[in-house]
């Protein structure tokens, strides 16, 4: 029965290679909303899995190499050429998303789909960037972005300190898209539940410093 199982996974298994835009922000206010400004382009990359469950409704799971952050730009007078601040925030994590994919058939080779699901995340790099110009001066800063060692099973905040974002982010993922005979196309919002700086105890405080990630992907079936 076990072979069986495995076989009709195999057969019915759609796996594809993913790779688009990602327009990456954080939340500012109590209630969760973000600067238009502030709005960051990074990318995503990686490799899903849909298991075939049926026709109409599916489960997709994989990884993904995924850009969040944000960016911010502040100008000291009507100048835009000098007596500026110009700050980037671009940390990247390998995330698993696991959705839940409800697919509506149009013809032949050509599907419209909505999705959403849960994600979990893990830091593994990125870079903050700064760039100012004050009366004619200009400087420039460059920093790797730093990660707690925090156990994500117990409420404390390991290794906890105000240069450090938390390693973990969770959260859900919703979107929509368009599977057609060689390509997929799909929009995706990413919404974190995490508070993403270290010394952050409490996530339902409020929704401030939570990642918001618009995505824009092009899918490529491999079988």
């Amino acid at each position: 029965m076990l072979l069986f199982a495995i076989c009709t996974f195999a057969a019915t298994a759609q796996t594809y290679v993913q790779g688009g835009l990602n327009l990456a922000n954080i939340t500012n206010t109590t209630d969760g909303q973000t600067e238009d400004n502030n709005i960051l382009p990074t990318f995503n990359a990686g490799i899903l899995s849909r298991f075939g469950l049926s026709k109409i409704i599916d489960l997709e799971s994989g990884l993904l190499f995924t850009g969040r952050g944000s960016k911010s730009e502040t100008y000291f007078t009507s100048s835009t050429t000098d007596n500026y601040l110009k700050a980037r925030f671009n940390p990247y994590y390998v995330e698993v998303p696991l959705n839940l994919v409800f697919k509506f058939p149009v013809g032949k080779s050509f599907n419209a789909f909505a999705h959403a699901g849960p994600y979990a995340a893990i830091g593994v790099a990125g870079k903050s960037k700064v760039d100012s110009k004050i009366l004619g001066f200009s400087s420039s800063s460059n920093n790797s972005i730093k990660f707690s060692n925090d156990d994500p099973f117990t409420s404390q905040q390991d290794d906890a300190a105000y240069g450090k974002l938390k390693r973990f982010d969770f959260g859900f993922n919703v979107g929509a898209g368009l599977q057609l005979d060689q390509i997929i196309l799909k929009l995706n919002l990413g919404v974190g539940l995490t508070k993403i700086n270290s010394t952050e105890s409490n996530n339902t405080a409020d929704d401030k410093n939570k990642y918001r990630t618009v995505s824009l992907s092009v899918g490529i079936p491999l079988n």
